[in-house]
């Protein structure tokens, strides 16, 4: 067992047009928690960045419970948590946490080989984020009778830019919106579209992602939730330098795919926009990770 050890945890972003609930990619932007043996009886938690003065710090706090169920025993220990994932923004600030928690679990602990995706997605909910946040790059998620599985795709040779509403939006809300049935057309659409996405970032053809991002399955229904798609793709449509623009997880936050280089002026287009602070973040190659 150590006596210190720290680990940080990638943001995430789901669903990335037509890959609804199955789809993530890892983003370059990190919880971090430093773990130590204290000198109390009970465990002591420090946040700092973001949740600090609102994420509970005692037995129901998400890192905690993660750490708890992959094994760790938090008695006596003291817990700093460096938050950077925007709360309830779409960017898998939960999935971070729980990532993070059951990497330290096992890490702490020493134990073997853990189904740590299937503990995830079981306090997750759902296993599309938890996926990219615990494997880093890009996943596919699905479950069946066994459970929850995931692949890798590595990351597509695209830069990112996150433009992060100042709003907050709750998944179960962004869920609600959504219709019980959809027309087959739509349907059939969104399928060929996640084909293709995948087909684009395993072929490094990502002109293909220009076709690749429409989504008819869940983005129409959510757009009223996200006032901020539409305005984000009026800034940069009919840019050759811009290949689409896609509602983050469940939103509110929008995620501009770009040529790499191009940030940079993708930014300056989206500069300034109310509500909202666009930021250039690039792909995870790493997921959880002791440090």
């Amino acid at each position: 067992m150590s006596d210190a050890l720290r680990v940080s945890a990638p943001a995430s972003s789901a669903n990335l047009g037509p890959g609804f609930d199955c789809l993530a990619l890892a983003l370059e932007l990190r919880n971090e928690v430093e773990i130590r043996r204290g000198t109390a009886a009970e465990p002591v938690v420090r946040i700092s960045g973001e949740g600090a003065g609102e994420t509970p710090t005692g037995a129901d706090n998400l890192f905690l419970r993660a750490f708890q169920r992959g094994g760790g025993e938090v008695a006596g220990l003291e817990f700093a948590m460096t938050n950077r994932v925007p709360f309830a923004r779409g960017l898998g600030s939960s999935a971070a946490t729980i990532a993070a928690g059951l990497v330290a679990a096992q890490a702490w602990t020493g134990a073997g080989e853990v189904d740590l995706l299937g503990l995830a997605a079981e306090i997750e909910g759902h296993p599309d984020n938890v996926a990219a946040a615990l494997n880093g790059g890009l996943t596919l998620a699905w479950s069946n009778q066994e459970g929850v599985s995931a692949i890798g795709f590595g990351e597509p040779d695209v830069t990112f830019v996150a433009v992060v509403s100042e709003a907050r939006l709750s998944t179960a809300e962004a869920r609600a919106a959504l219709p019980a049935q959809v027309p087959l057309a739509d349907a059939v659409h969104t399928a060929a579209r996640a084909a293709l996405l995948v087909a684009a970032i395993g072929s490094g053809d990502c002109e293909l992602l220009r076709d690749a991002l429409d989504d008819r399955l869940h983005e129409p229904y959510r757009a009223a939730l996200v006032p901020l798609l539409e305005a984000v793709r009026g800034r940069v449509r009919d840019r050759d330098e811009v290949y689409g623009a896609t509602i983050s997880g469940a939103g509110p936050t929008v995620l501009v795919w770009c040529e790499p280089g191009a940030e940079d002026g993708v930014l300056a287009l989206l500069s300034p926009l109310d509500g909202a602070a666009p930021l250039a973040v690039a792909a995870a190659h790493r997921g959880a990770t002791i440090l």
